[in-house]
Parts: structure tokens; C-alpha cells; sequence
């Protein structure tokens, strides 16, 4: 992850055959000049193949949690707003946006003629069914409480008011008008959510597993699914329902599930597949430097989350004594290997303040790996809590080479530095995360990219209210911080709080942060003009495949 500082738009990447090691933000534009002639490249079939390394855990934005589901999801739906080729956040389905003065009202005009996959027209009651369908209770969404910006979702969805004042209209098929509790200049930003996507609401209701199967599926973005052999393959075709089909250069996306890395490295070198996103460890030092190898900044953080209710995590002092025990240089220069950067804080490097720093050289360190000190942290939590022994520990990781190394030293580094024997358990990934959403665990691997570049797109995980804390840790003063970040239109004032709402966070240690995320990929030379972003997976749209 970088330090440097950066605008948003100098943090656009292009790319180019050679394909340099450097950092982006915002999907990137592509350079696609390769020499050839229009019947050259016609003759090539404009397919990929990637590796999504498992099952997506579901294709319905209204549950997906995950950056597999996340990958899919991206080339299947288009919301109200979308990135373009350059990276920047324009008009999606909707074709005008009217802002009230007050910038409390968003009129979202719905471009006339849109369809879905299946030939049903997609009008602004669609978004209206999509978002009260968020927010509906019996739904048991999961991510809710990113539309608690709209006055009246936060109490709808908690059963505290009705859905008749939740400020959601629309005064015909083409107009949406949203009404939010507060201004928020970053609403955009948060509107090209997933749980902002829009559904058909006559296939919703029809099949509650409409999402579950290739025949099923009803899709509004570049692509439909066009196959869909569970565990093994998932192929997406172009939509040719889609408004901008015409600007879709990739006709299909086939997405192989293949979890382990060494052996997606070596369907990679014998061209079974274009790009990887995870690199067996032992290679990654060889590959860099060369024209495929990419290293891709990420807004996000590796992290460890505790339960909070879960001995002997109750007590802030334990969680403490295990942040500190960990070696996190360690684990970057000799398990990761991929220019990762060790976490002493929670938000990652790329946002700018006001201040013309960089969010995270505003503050020192939190915490340091300093094993006399977590030795003694331990031992004085034990004290507070009357134990002789620490209750026995169960650290639990999804499936992946590099989360079972990273894992295998955290359970050595406890060892060593704590005098603790922890047991580790791993589980596949659609299992993991039903475990993880259901908290049950102690301490659980887990990582956490921003939906968009901002200190809050982080931080308000971990509220009492966000519907993505899994630690049941909850302060009054973090949720008071966070709501006043929320609103707070001074952007020096904001930043302040934001900081002072991070202090509460890293006090109180809910998470263990390890590392700041760096993706490495291997993008195969015959396919140019991926665009990537700091937070969200490759897109293909505009992607081109230039040679067999």
C-alpha cells in the first residue's frame, strides 16, 4: 500500500501491454493500441478466463457480503451510477441527476428503454422494490444499514417506524426521488453500493432462489449469466439487452473456482487461464519485474476479528496482549511477500486529508510488537477476569495458502511471545462465511476493503448499528463520533472526528489489523485493458483479448 499522497485523479492507472507494478484507485483507462486491424482483431474471440477460487457465496446484491460474490455481482448489475473507462463515477441507469439545494433530495432520472436480461422493462419502481426489499426486516439483508442515509430506512428496517415514511418515491416509471436524513456530499459514492442494485421484482417474487441458478438469474448490467456449473465454472456472456452494450468489448467472462494457488499458477502458465489474483508465495519474488506481474493497491486491511462476548476476548486487555504479539514485518517480508504493508492502524494509506497528508501519517502507530509488554497485558486481564488458565482458543480461517501460513505464524507468534497454545480450524469459503456472519467463533480471519476512497467507507463497520460488525462490540461514544463524521460538512472538522473515532477503535481493539492489502496478479499479455481499482475486483467491460 503506498504512502504517497495523491488526488483521485492522479491516482488513475493506465494500462499498457508492459503492464509496471504500480498503484490505482479508480477503475483505470486502457491503452488497447496493438497494431492490428479491425479484421485482425474481429477474428479473435473475445473471451477471458479468471479464477474466482471458489463458489460465489450469492449472486443477490441483496446478500452478498464478499469480494467472490463482489467480482460477479459487478459485471452482472448496473446501478444509478457507474464507472466509466477513465475511472470516474457517472451516470449509470440513470441518465439525470437533480441535487436540492439543500442536498438533502436526489431526483434520479431513469433512462427510458432500459430492459432487463429477460426483455422486461426496467423502470424506477424497480430500484424502489430493490432498496424497501434492503430494507425489509422479514428480508434479513446484509448490509441494511447502508441505506440508513435515507430518512426513515434506519427505523423501517429496525422496526421502529413504518415503510410509508421511509423517503423512497416514485411519481412515475422513470423517476426515483430520495430523501436523505442529512446532506451527504459522498451519497454517490455510497448509492454504487451493492444493496443499491436494482432486482426484477417479478422474477424476485416468483422464486425465492432466483439467484441460485444460470435459468434463474435476471441481470440489468454488461452481462447475464450465461453458464453456470456450481463449484467449478461460472461463464458470463454480454448482455445484449443492455443500454451500452455497444461499448462492451469483452463478449465472455469464464470464472474457474480453483482455491488453491499453486495450482491456478500453473493453469495460468499453461494459458488454461488469463488472470490470477492470488500467487503461490515461493513465486511472487520471481515474477516480479516481469511485463505480466501487477502489484495493485488496495483500500482494505487483512485483519482478525474477535468476539467481544467470547472468552477470553471479553476483556480488552487480552485482545490487546494478542495485537501486540503479533510480528507483522514478519509476516509481509517473509509469508505475503507481495509489498504488503504492516497495519498499526485501521484505516489503510490513500485518502488525503485536508491537511494535504495522508489519512494514516496523520497519527502515530497504535500499537507495536512488543512481546514483554502483551506478556504483561495478558496476564493483567487474566487477573481482572479471576482466571489461573486462559480459556482455551480457537482461531478460524477460510481456505487459501496465504491465510494458512499467515495463520500458522499467528499461532506460533502467540506461542512465543504469549505462552498460549491456540487450535486454528479452517473452513471453505460459502461455509466460512455463514459461520462468520453467525459469530460463531472466537478470534476468525477476515479482511475489509472500502466501498469508496474515504476514512468512514471503513470505520462505520463498526458501529452498534452497521449490519457488517461481527465483533458485538459496541461504544456509545464510536457511534456518536461516526454519526457526526457523517454529517459534518467542514471537511477539516470531519477528518478530526474521523481520527478521534479511530483512536476509540484502536483503544478498545475489537479487530486485529495485520497488514494493508497490495493484490499481485498475472494478466496475461493476450488480454489488455482490465481496468482495476483500489476498491473493487478487475472489471472486463472494456477489456480486450488481442491474441490466441
Amino acid at each position: 500500500m503506498k504512502k504517497k499522497l495523491l488526488t483521485a485523479a492522479a491516482l488513475l492507472m493506465l494500462v499498457v501491454p508492459g503492464l509496471a507494478a504500480c498503484s490505482k484507485d479508480t477503475p483505470a483507462a486502457s491503452d488497447t493500441k496493438t497494431g492490428q486491424t479491425t479484421t485482425q482483431a474481429a477474428a479473435i474471440k473475445q473471451e477471458v478466463t479468471a479464477n474466482l477460487k471458489g463458489e460465489p457465496y450469492t449472486l443477490d446484491p441483496a446478500f452478498a457480503s464478499d469480494s467472490t460474490s463482489y467480482w460477479v455481482i459487478d459485471h452482472l448489475y448496473e446501478g444509478l451510477y457507474r464507472y466509466n473507462d477513465k475511472g470516474e463515477l457517472v451516470e449509470g441507469a440513470a441518465e439525470k441527476i437533480e441535487i436540492s439545494p439543500d442536498g438533502k433530495t436526489y431526483t434520479f432520472h431513469i433512462r427510458k428503454g432500459l430492459k432487463w436480461s429477460n426483455g422486461d422493462a426496467l423502470t424506477a419502481k424497480d430500484f424502489e422494490f430493490a432498496w424497501k426489499r434492503v430494507l425489509d426486516p422479514q428480508t434479513a439483508a446484509y448490509e441494511p444499514s447502508a441505506l440508513y442515509y435515507i430518512e426513515g430506512a434506519e427505523e423501517y428496517n429496525t422496526g421502529k417506524g413504518p415503510l410509508d415514511k421511509v423517503k423512497i418515491s416514485t411519481p412515475d416509471e422513470y423517476t426515483l426521488v430520495v430523501g436523505l436524513k442529512n446532506p451527504a456530499s459522498f451519497f454517490p459514492k455510497v448509492a454504487i453500493g451493492r444493496p443499491y442494485l436494482p432486482v426484477n421484482p417479478k422474477v424476485v417474487q416468483a422464486d425465492k432462489n432466483w439467484a441460485g441458478e444460470a435459468k434463474s438469474i435476471v441481470t440489468n448490467g454488461a452481462y447475464k449469466v450465461g453458464a453456470w456449473e456450481h463449484n467449478n465454472e461460472l461463464t458470463l456472456a454480454k448482455n445484449d439487452q443492455y443500454w451500452e452494450k455497444d461499448a462492451v468489448t469483452m463478449e465472455t467472462v469464464h470464472f474457474k473456482m480453483v482455491n488453491d494457488a499453486t495450482t491456478a499458477y500453473q493453469m495460468y502458465k499453461t494459458g488454461k487461464l488469463d488472470l490470477i489474483d492470488t500467487l503461490p508465495t515461493d513465486v511472487i519474488e520471481q515474477e516480479k519485474g516481469k511485463d505480466e506481474y501487477k502489484a495493485v493497491a488496495d483500500f482494505g486491511v487483512y485483519t482478525y476479528t474477535f468476539n467481544t462476548s467470547a472468552e477470553p476476548f471479553n476483556n480488552a486487555k487480552i485482545r490487546r496482549a494478542f495485537t501486540m504479539a503479533i510480528d507483522r514485518e514478519a509476516i509481509t517480508n517473509n509469508i505475503t511477500k507481495g509489498d504488503q504493508k504492516a497495519a498499526y492502524g485501521y484505516v489503510a494509506y490513500g485518502v488525503t486529508t485536508p491537511s494535504g497528508k495522508d489519512f494514516r501519517d496523520e497519527v502515530a502507530p497504535y500499537y507495536s510488537n512488543d512481546p514483554a509488554e502483551a506478556k504483561k497485558l495478558l496476564e493483567e486481564g487474566m487477573k481482572e477476569q479471576g482466571w489461573s488458565t486462559l480459556p482455551a482458543v480457537t482461531l478460524k480461517y477460510s481456505t487459501g495458502e496465504t491465510h494458512k501460513k499467515v495463520a500458522e505464524a499467528l499461532q506460533e507468534m502467540f506461542r512465543k511471545n504469549l505462552g498460549v497454545e491456540i487450535k486454528l480450524e479452517h473452513q471453505e469459503w460459502k461455509t466460512y462465511i455463514d459461520t462468520y456472519k453467525q459469530m460463531n467463533f472466537q478470534i476468525a480471519r477476515m479482511g475489509w476493503t472500502g466501498s469508496y476512497l474515504d476514512p468512514l467507507a471503513v470505520l462505520e463497520l463498526y458501529t452498534s448499528k452497521s449490519s457488517s460488525n461481527f465483533t458485538k462490540w459496541e461504544n456509545a461514544k464510536y457511534d456518536q463520533l461516526i454519526e457526526q463524521a457523517r454529517v459534518e460538512q467542514d471537511q477539516e472538522k470531519r477528518n478530526k472526528l474521523l481520527h478521534e473515532a479511530e483512536d476509540v477503535l484502536m483503544a478498545e481493539l475489537p479487530i486485529i489489523p495485520v497488514y494493508f492489502y497490495t493484490q499481485n496478479y498475472l494478466n496475461s499479455k493476450k488480454i489488455e485493458g482490465i481496468q482495476y481499482s483500489v476498491t473493487r475486483e478487475p472489471d472486463f467491460r472494456q477489456a480486450k483479448k488481442v491474441a490466441e
